[in-house]
């Protein structure tokens, strides 16, 4: 029977699953809040530009004193608000970023009153009430896809509970059944030693009327009790057999639903949340690019010397974006929109056989379930395949419609100087009602088309990451299985590789330019962020694939922007990212922590398994961008900053996941780790190899006073190769 113990642990493992949906149905709330809350603002603020510039409209005496006011009082609003969450986004987003530059110009206004008032009264505000309607018609669309997308998430995370309680009571009748079995053994033991005693017994002379007298009492109970026991021992071990495969099935069960839900949950965070958004942002971006389009053209015909203040904002409109406004968003609330870690397999019973079981008779039922899953997957992929086409021709349809470029109002400032009433034309033909009608009938139809096949695309891409996790699962373990012999000789061999790359040291072109950098570029403005000369550039790259050191002694004669670059380029000519792909998902896991140690010590744990030469240069390298980031001050690199161009460089995002809100994700793991390497990185210590250091000041290495020059540690000298640009160089180094 189970122990008390083993049942204790056992509600543990369900309580911890339990907690850890918890914080996941938690995070889906927040989620949704914040996704209001975008609403809310993006409501307001349109309410907001509304009034402007009816306000605007109505000043005709006194127009430059008036405006003046009206500015003020904008600006002021946003100045004194008491919402931390609008003071974020005010900080951020591109729309906002043209409403504060639009006060701006404000203040420089003189305008034409009757024209701008016909033009604000009959053509900008009708503009901006429609964006407003159609704001927030999407977003009510897109928030019932985002609740349905949840609540399928959450139908996973309880198919997976209940998967794991069926592995749960199959590996406990599993144990319960090995128990019997075990009594039984002991005891058919104990009746052989009883017949041993008999026997014992037989040998001992005895006189020929007590002899017969024992047999005939005993022979009949031995046959009978023996043969009792084997056959209670014989329905046991077949209990025990039956309850243990049944146990192994539960176990694979789990684990297959357990590789499912956890991209299940990957997807809908990396992929899913983005459409969301970009749905919620769905013409937003393009309608308030138009409506301040025709403010513009009216500024612009009204007096061509306020051309500078006017492209400035007309920079502003440009910059429009949805992309853009959506990392923003992601980076500033990467807590709630970051994928949280992968549910580890929780184990019962001491069963710490963490993988899927492919021996016989299993591996032909798991060889036919593959196969039956790639074709299964094969029809999947062509028919959402098919629907994503339609989806996005239909996308395509609606930013045509949301981009029509009519904001060009000229036309209305031809007779400007006559003393008639001035009528925009052209606000008549923009928003005559026929015309009007039509056209939102056919966007809102286009519209609805849009979501309906979002919808079908979504769902299936949903049950296609289902079963390929299933299928890719499966698949390995059977190739695994196979492959056994060659996988432990392929094991020795990367031993031994990683054994000599350990004693590899940092590449000459790595180390002779971050000296460089060290002595003469601490306060470089713009370091890694302004680009140098191509030709200096390959120049030095060459000298190096050649062998040579172009960069070394003191002398300062080479551009700081070019040995920058050179740095960089050497990171991006790899062959692989300096962060492999292979670890990048459990990477980026950990931006969802807020508390930045935590980010440290996962990160720690994450990249102990990569090579020693691989953190040897890691270790070098993100010491040398945290002492950069000490003189921020002067240089205008921070960690963020310094992220922000390394990023790329360093941690490649894999192909299938939203470029735009992985890259936020990567940037901000850079930061951490560039603040906190001393934490991440093993000291010399642990991981023999040069390593980073500032020794005590020394003017003579240095054209600064602030500038302290790199040493290099060495425990031994010795010549390592070191490989550049797919060309093997010779270099002696001292490690």
């Amino acid at each position: 029977m189970t122990s008390p113990a083993k049942f204790r642990k056992d509600k543990e493992i369900v309580a911890e699953y339990e907690t850890q949906v918890k914080e996941v149905r938690a995070q889906l709330v927040e989620q949704l809040k914040c996704l209001d809350q975008q609403c809310e603002l993006r409501v307001q603020l349109l309410q907001d530009l509304q009034d402007f510039f009816r306000k605007k409209a109505e000043i005709e005496v006194d127009y430059s004193r008036n405006l003046e006011k009206l500015a003020e009082r904008f600006l002021t609003k946003t100045r004194s608000t008491k919402d931390h969450l609008l003071k974020k986004e005010h900080s951020i987003l591109s729309p906002v970023n043209c409403w504060n530059l639009l006060l701006l110009q404000v203040k420089r206004e003189s305008r034409d009153h009757a024209t701008l008032s016909d033009l604000y009264l009959n053509n900008i505000i009708p503009r901006f009430a429609q964006i407003s309607e159609d704001s927030g018609r999407l977003f009510k669309k897109s928030k019932e896809v985002g609740v349905q997308l949840q609540e399928d998430l959450m139908k996973v995370l309880n198919e997976l509970y209940t998967v794991m309680k069926t592995y749960h009571m199959y590996n406990t009748d599993s144990i319960n059944a090995e128990s019997k079995l075990k009594d039984a053994e002991k005891q058919e033991e104990k009746q052989m030693g009883r017949s041993g005693r008999q026997q014992d017994d037989r040998q001992t002379p005895r006189s020929p009327d007590t002899l017969t007298s024992i047999k005939t009492d005993e022979k009949p109970v031995r046959r009978s009790s023996v043969k009792k026991i084997e056959k209670m021992k014989e329905k046991r071990q077949a209990k025990y057999t039956e309850n243990k495969l049944k146990a192994i099935k539960a176990r694979n069960e789990y684990l297959l639903a357990l590789e499912a839900t956890n991209s299940c949950v990957f997807k809908y965070y990396i992929h899913d949340l983005s459409d969301i958004i970009d749905c919620c942002d769905l013409g937003y971006h393009a309608s308030l690019q138009r409506a301040l389009r025709t403010y513009l053209s009216a500024e612009q015909n009204v007096e061509t010397s306020k051309h500078s203040g006017l492209e400035t904002l007309e920079g502003a409109a440009e910059s429009l974006e949805a992309n853009g406004d959506k990392q923003k968003l992601m980076e500033t609330y990467n807590n709630v929109f970051c994928p949280p870690a992968r549910f580890d397999f929780q184990s019962h019973m001491g069963d710490t056989m963490g993988v899927m079981c492919a021996q016989q008779p299993l591996e032909v039922e798991l060889l036919q379930r593959c196969q039956q899953l790639q074709s299964r997957l094969s029809t999947l992929k062509i028919e959402n395949e098919e629907v994503k086409k339609t989806m996005e021709a239909t996308l395509s349809t609606i930013q045509d419609m949301v981009t029509v470029e009519d904001y060009d109002v000229s036309e209305c400032f031809h007779h400007s100087n006559s003393m008639e009433s001035v009528k925009s034309t052209f606000s008549e033909s923009y928003l005559s009602k026929p015309s009007l009608a039509k056209r939102r009938a056919n966007q809102q139809e286009t519209e609805q088309f849009y979501f309906t096949k979002l919808k079908e695309f979504l769902e299936g891409r949903n049950l296609i990451t289902k079963l390929e996790a299933k299928h890719d699962l499966i698949d390995k373990t059977l190739e695994e299985s196979q492959k056994t012999d060659c996988c432990l000789s392929s094991g020795r061999r990367n031993s031994a590789v990683r054994k000599q790359e350990s004693g590899e040291a940092i590449p000459l072109m790595v180390k002779s330019c971050i000296r460089f950098i060290s002595r003469h570029g601490l306060q470089h403005e713009g370091i890694f962020r302004v680009s140098g000369s191509q030709v200096e550039v390959n120049d030095i790259k060459n000298a190096f694939e050649r062998g040579e050191d172009p960069l070394a002694g003191d002398q300062n004669d080479h551009d700081m922007d070019s040995i920058a670059g050179v740095l960089k380029l050497y990171f991006r000519g790899l062959d692989h990212a300096l962060f492999p792909k292979e670890v990048f998902h459990d990477l980026i896991s950990c931006v969802s922590m807020e508390s930045l140690h935590e980010r440290a010590v996962h990160i720690k744990k994450v990249l102990q398994s990569l090579p020693s030469k691989t953190l040897i240069i890691m270790r070098y390298l993100f010491a040398f961008l945290n002492h950069l980031s000490q003189y921020s001050e002067e240089n205008m690199m921070d960690p963020y900053n310094l992220a922000i161009c390394f990023g790329p460089t360093l941690m490649s995002v894999p192909e299938g996941n939203d470029q735009v809100s992985c890259q936020a994700h990567v940037n901000e793991l850079i930061k951490t780790i560039i603040i906190h390497h001393n934490t991440i990185f093993p000291g010399l210590q642990d991981l023999q190899g040069p390593i980073y250091t500032i020794p005590g000041s020394r003017d003579d290495c240095c054209d600064s006073p602030h500038c302290e020059p790199p040493l290099v540690e060495e425990p031994a000298p010795e010549t390592v190769s070191v490989r550049q640009n797919s060309e093997d160089v010779t270099v002696a180094l001292t490690v």
